[in-house]
């Protein structure tokens, strides 16, 4: 927690591995707290992406505004920078109503670029650079250019996945251009003041039993239609080169779609992939000193457990 200024405005964050029950507690904790919930999710941001997403339907939101859902396009770029701009808007405008903003999601990059300021570099760029890596990567593969950081960035290069394509190619852009590593700007940034008085809380549970609802999830995403929301992306011309398209659940099913594999091979490796995803969203957040962890499994109920937390950040906010 952070409260070396009470000036400051104050939000809650409530994070978790995807599958963790995120949406179900936020929602109560907006009710107990009152609060708007402002999504700190990368795939949510996408029109026309729902199944695959989990994301909430307006009838479930229980007159609760939701923000930072179907923000733009699958076919349009969406920035960390961009939801950081567009949330600190949110934030400003859910706090002139006299309400909690409630920052809710998995994607830990986005949270982070809010609690310290990250400045993602001048706006250096070239097109021309970014297209020879990106030819690069389909002629030789991701890894291929993921190794080009190892000299050039080592904190990238251990931070990123070679699959993060479009994040490894902007370190390296950054370092090609400003002779400095993407990270040293990222350090730099976090020196800058807080914007926020902040409430950190997380959600976790039983490792086996957090896989065991992922591999469910998907499951019930095949049930509800997720390989016919795949095709209608495709139909409406959102190919599979897209950052959007890369989301797990739609690259994996896509596959399938293109004859690449059976239905059966593309099911096993959305599960994989989705506890490979699961168990890096864990040790990201891990590593954040701040977040108060919730274990769901010690509670009876949903209810005890958004008591709990109402109860830990209701607390914490007086101070704030």
């Amino acid at each position: 927690m952070n409260n070396s200024n009470k000036d400051l405005p104050k939000i809650c964050i409530l994070v978790g591995p995807t599958a963790v029950g995120k949406t179900d507690i936020s929602l109560g904790l907006a009710e107990k707290l009152n609060c708007e919930i402002i999504s700190a999710d990368s795939a949510q941001v996408y029109k026309y992406m729902d199944i695959g997403t989990a994301k909430i339907k307006p009838e479930e939101m229980k007159g609760i505004k939701h923000y930072m859902i179907d923000e733009v396009y699958p076919d349009e770029s969406f920035s960390v920078a961009e939801f950081n701009e567009r949330a600190q808007e949110y934030i400003k405008e859910v706090t002139a109503r006299g309400k909690l903003p409630l920052i809710a999601g998995g994607t830990g990059l986005y949270i982070e670029s809010l609690l310290n300021n990250l400045d993602f570099t001048p706006a250096v760029g070239n097109d021309d650079f970014r297209n020879y890596l990106s030819r690069l990567a389909e002629e030789k593969g991701n890894e291929y250019v993921h190794e080009l950081l190892k000299d050039k960035d080592m904190t990238s290069y251990e931070k990123l996945h070679p699959n993060n394509l479009r994040r490894v190619i902007r370190a390296l852009e950054v370092f090609e251009f400003t002779g400095k590593p993407i990270s040293e700007f990222q350090e730099e940034s976090k020196k800058q003041p807080p914007k926020y008085n902040y409430v950190y809380v997380g959600l976790t549970m039983d490792r086996a039993k957090l896989y065991e609802r992922i591999e469910k999830r998907v499951e019930i995403m095949l049930q509800k239609g997720l390989i016919e929301e795949v095709k209608g992306l495709l139909d409406r011309g959102y190919h599979r080169g897209l950052n959007s398209m890369q989301a797990l659940g739609y690259k994996e099913i896509a596959s399938y779609i293109y004859g690449e594999c059976t239905l059966s091979d593309a099911v096993t490796i959305l599960k994989r992939d989705s506890r490979h995803y699961a168990k890096r969203q864990l040790t990201w957040f891990r590593r954040n000193k701040d977040i108060y962890w919730v274990d769901t499994d010690l509670y009876e109920n949903r209810g005890i457990i958004i008591e709990n937390i109402t109860k830990y950040v209701a607390g914490k906010i007086i101070l704030l």
